[in-house]
Parts: structure tokens; sequence; C-alpha cells
């Protein structure tokens, strides 16, 4: 009698209760459950009889939030071939590493990354259809004219909990992305968990999305919002003026935001932020978020925010910080420092430890340093074709999640540092060692370290530590204008510091904590 835990059940269960309720709104276009549903079945038939999608195919989708993004969640799933989400402000370069790597054998593009995947066709002998979710031209398939061409009619094969869902690719614990190979079951209990510890009313939410649905699948408010009848409104650039025209449009009840975006929200004009409405639920995480920041949100503008805390290897959440009895007593300040932990374990993730170098979990001191560790239903199956970086994540039962944190007495967690040099730099992971390879390439850089600074707007922000070649002379402009052109643009330092030497332990390391920590020591070149 059991059935696969998927996600897929929920786009069965509201299909059957709320077809008539408003399930999309993108900017002119409205769709009912319906009609949006109807959309998603044609396309899965378009993939299975004319593009040759089968069970286990990999189909990648590079796009902002659009209501075709928002469906490749269900049809692409449905045929039980796994999809691809990518980071649209990577580099054509990591598009082309993405989509080789993964083996997709179709590629989706919003119009504004046609001509970019054109330019690196010739690295992707593997792919077999391209398809333009908008601006279709010469070389690409039209997707509205497929769809508007098509019946509902598919196959579906049996699918399996364990069974990809999605491949995931990071961008930026190492020089490569890894793929994060994430099964029907991991986001389902990822969907289970997040509307337990965050309940939302059927029927009656409105969700904006400002996060983009690339990022950990939505961090899966792509099934959420779905679950409980919901409207999504689609949000193709966020900015603060967007934001606050779709609260009052859409008349909006919730979101999700990195502390970026919270801190645009916070800091928006006063003009935009006088008729913010009110009572509006934000989940917060991808940086622990400052409580200043938190503190403004919710007095100035009325809104709930809740932390909560995962990777895309988790599904993403694994804790929450949730609200408590005693947290009412505690005046707004205070409440926002509690509010800017990551908190505690959702019911549905696992189990969560804060251990030390021997694996012995650390006293719940609030001061004693370790790692998170966790196992439970949401870890995710491994790295796509990566046993290796697979082994080292998840050896000894838990998977390790490179994080430093301390426990509170209250058994809140609170991360302190990264165990890794990985800036988080608007939720957006970005290797260190990545950027400091491109900067080495520039004739005039001899030697450099990148490390995270505190940004007013990123949360933190690459800075880098520069040591010039002897008789070789560059500027700030030089070497920034260097980055942009061999990084995504997010991934680019922020500052450039030039000195005459870096800190370096006795065997040659660079000690990044006193980069970090703006030690007087380093000496200026």
């Amino acid at each position: 009698m059991e059935t696969p835990l998927s996600p897929l059940d929920l786009m069965r269960r509201t299909r059957r209760l709320y077809p008539q309720h408003e399930a999309v709104v993108d900017g002119d276009l409205r769709l009912s459950y319906e009609q949006f549903f109807a959309r998603c079945d044609r396309w899965s038939a378009v993939m299975q009889h004319q593009l040759g999608v089968k069970q286990g195919d990999r189909v990648a989708y590079i796009a902002p939030n659009t209501h075709a993004q928002l469906a490749s969640f269900y049809a692409v799933p449905q045929l039980g071939a796994v999809l691809v989400p990518i980071n649209y402000r990577l580099t054509a370069d990591d598009f082309a590493y993405i989509i080789t790597h993964s083996g997709s054998k179709v590629v989706c593009a919003h119009s504004e990354y046609l001509d970019t995947v054109d330019k690196i066709r010739d690295q992707l002998p593997g792919v077999q259809h391209f398809v333009a979710l908008e601006g279709a031209r010469d070389g690409w398939l039209d997707y509205e004219q497929l769809i508007a061409g098509a019946t509902g009619d598919f196959t579906r094969p049996e699918i399996g909990e364990r069974d990809l869902l999605t491949i995931n690719y990071t961008s930026g614990t190492t020089a490569r992305p890894k793929g994060v190979m994430i099964t029907h079951r991991n986001a389902y209990m990822n969907v289970i968990g997040t509307l337990l510890h965050a309940p939302m009313a059927a029927v009656a939410e409105r969700y904006l999305w400002t996060l983009p649905m690339f990022h950990a699948n939505g961090w899966t408010f792509v099934w959420n919002i779905t679950a409980v009848g919901g409207t999504h409104v689609c949000l193709r650039r966020v900015e603060p003026p967007r934001i606050f025209a779709e609260l009052a449009r859409e008349r909006i009840t919730m979101l999700c935001a990195a502390p970026t975006v919270l801190i645009g929200i916070a800091n928006a004009p006063d003009d935009l932020r006088k008729d913010a409405r009110a009572g509006v639920r934000v989940l917060t995480a991808g940086a622990p978020p400052a409580a200043a920041t938190i503190d403004r949100v919710e007095q100035e503008l009325g809104w709930v925010i809740t932390h909560v805390y995962g990777l895309t290897e988790t599904a993403p959440f694994i804790t929450v910080c949730e609200s408590r009895p005693e947290h009412a007593r505690l005046s707004p300040a205070e409440r926002a420092v509690v509010k800017s932990r990551q908190g505690v374990e959702l019911i549905s993730s696992g189990e969560l430890l804060v251990v030390d170098d021997d694996g012995k979990e650390v006293p719940h001191d609030g001061a004693t340093i370790g790692e998170i560790v966790v196992r439970g239903n949401v870890v995710m199956e491994g790295y796509y074709n990566d046993p290796e970086a697979t082994a080292k994540a998840l050896h000894g039962g838990y998977f390790h999640s490179g994080d430093a944190a301390v426990v509170h007495p209250d058994g809140y967690v609170e991360i302190r540092d990264r165990m890794k040099d990985v800036i988080i730099s608007g939720g957006e992971n970005i290797s260190s060692v990545e950027v400091e390879g491109v900067l080495l390439r520039h004739p005039a850089v001899q030697e450099v370290a990148v490390v995270g600074m505190p940004s007013e707007k990123w949360g933190e922000s690459p800075h880098a530590f520069v040591i010039v070649r002897a008789g070789a002379t560059v500027t700030d402009d030089e070497l920034r204008r260097f980055a942009r052109d061999n990084l995504a643009h997010f991934k680019c330092p922020q500052e450039f510091h030039f000195v005459a030497e870096l800190p370096k332990t006795a065997t040659g390391k660079i000690q990044k904590f006193v980069l970090r920590g703006g030690r007087s020591g380093i000496a200026k070149q």
C-alpha cells in the first residue's frame, strides 16, 4: 500500500483539490492550476515523443524565475528524467562544464542566455536539442510553439522515491562545481519539514519569487506553494522597486530571501517602504543574517522573519530558528540576536551534531567550536560522477558541512566561521581558490589570497590581497576588469589590497584568518 515519497504527489493532490485556483502569475500571464498542469503535461509529451527524453535522461535549464522555469520542476520529473537547473549568473565556461558533466541531452534557455549558449555549442557534443523558452530564433526550438501543438498524452514510468529528481550544481567549494544528486525522497522530506515549521494557509498564500528557482530548487518552494494550492508570483529581476510593487499589486503574503535581498529591502528608499504591506512572512538563509537587518525589517516594516539553515547537499534545510515563548519576553534587539542564529533541527531533517576533530559532540556552552555534521532523509545521494568527493563528504555516516559552529545551552546552533575558505556572498558560494586561480593568470600578479570580508549589502564579499611582480605595475581597476572578463561577476573581488607579503605558516600555507581579521601586521606594498 505504500507509495513513493515524491513532490509529484503534491502535484496530484493539488490538481484534484484546487484546479481553478490561480497557480502562477508571470507579468500579464495568469494561469490556474488546471491550465498550468496542462502545460506541464504537454511539455512532458513533447520531450518524450519529439525530443526523445527517457527515464534517467538529464534536461538542463538556464532561466530566471519564469512560469517556464517553474514548469520544469514538474514536467521533467514526471517523465522520470532528471532536471539540471543551472545558475544563470555563471560564465559560459561554467555552463559548458555543467551541461557536459551532467550529460544533459536537452538544454532549455531563456532569451537572455541564447547568445551565451550559442558560443559554446561546439563544446556540447552530447546535447541533442536546444530549446528557447522565449525569443526563439534559428537553431533553437520554440518552447511555446511546441506546447501549443502538443497533446498532454505521455507515458509516465514507475518512479521510485530514491530515483534522482534533480542535479544541483554548487557554485563554489572547489574550482569546479559539483553536482549534488537530490532524490524524490530528499525533496519531499524537505517540503514536509518546511510546511511543519513555516505553516502556510491552504489556497490563501501568495508567494513572491525573490529567491532564484535554480538555487537548491528554490529551497523546495517550487513544490511547497503548490502543496497548499498557493499562488506563485514570478519575479524575473530581484530589485527593491519591483519587490515593493509586486507586494502591493499581488497582495503577497510570503517570500524567501538571502540576507542580501533583506538588506536591499531594509535600505530601500522611504517612498518605496512607506506603503509596504505589513505581516509578510520571510524565510531567510544562504548566509548568517545580521541581527540589525532582522530588527529593521521586523520593526520598520512589520514583517516576520524566520531564519533557516542548510546546504544544497541537504535539500536544503536542516535547521530552523524556531520561535519559543520565552523569546517573546526579549526586547526586539535581543530577539533579533536569537533570530540570527541557525537554530535547531527540523523535525523531518534528521540528526544534526556539532563535533570536534575526533567526532565527539562539543559542549553546549556557546563557545566551543566544532563542525556541523548531519544525517537523515534530506541528505543527498552523493555528488554526480564524483565518488571521491562523495566519500569525503559522507564519511563516518554523516554529511560534513564544512561549517564551524557553536551550540548554545538552549540547543540553538550558531555558525561562527567556515571550516573551508568558502565565501558566501548574497547567498551564493564563491570558491576563493577559483578566484585566486584566475587572478594568478594576470601577468602582473605574483601571489594572491582571496578571503571573505563583511559587506553591508552582500553579507560578505571577496577581497583580494595581491603581491605584484617585481617591475610590474597594475591598478585596482585593471584587476577588476580582468576578473570580470574571466569570472561570473558575483565572484569578482570587491576590493584589492596590494601587499608586500602574505602571512604564512612555517609550511608555507597562507593564514587567511589573519587576512580576514585585518591584522595590522600585514605589510603594505
